[in-house]
């Protein structure tokens, strides 16, 4: 199982999304759609959480393979 952490090699800002999607096991881009979609409808805070997660989540260590 892998580790939650923000990815060094697919991302825009910061690497959660791309993150995310690793750690689902999902398209990067249903992750940011995702968060388009519901920052769009209003549905939640998804900019708040997107930035709680960057402050919380670890970075990716560039040695390990996943």
């Amino acid at each position: 199982m892998s580790k939650l952490v923000k990815s060094n090699s697919d991302k825009i800002l910061t690497g959660v999304c791309g993150g995310l999607a690793r750690y689902l096991n999902i398209d990067t881009t249903l992750v940011r759609l995702g968060f388009a979609v519901a920052g769009v409808l209003g549905v939640g805070s998804p900019i708040l959480i997107y930035f709680v997660m960057a402050l919380i989540m670890p970075r990716e260590d560039p040695f390990e393979m996943y």
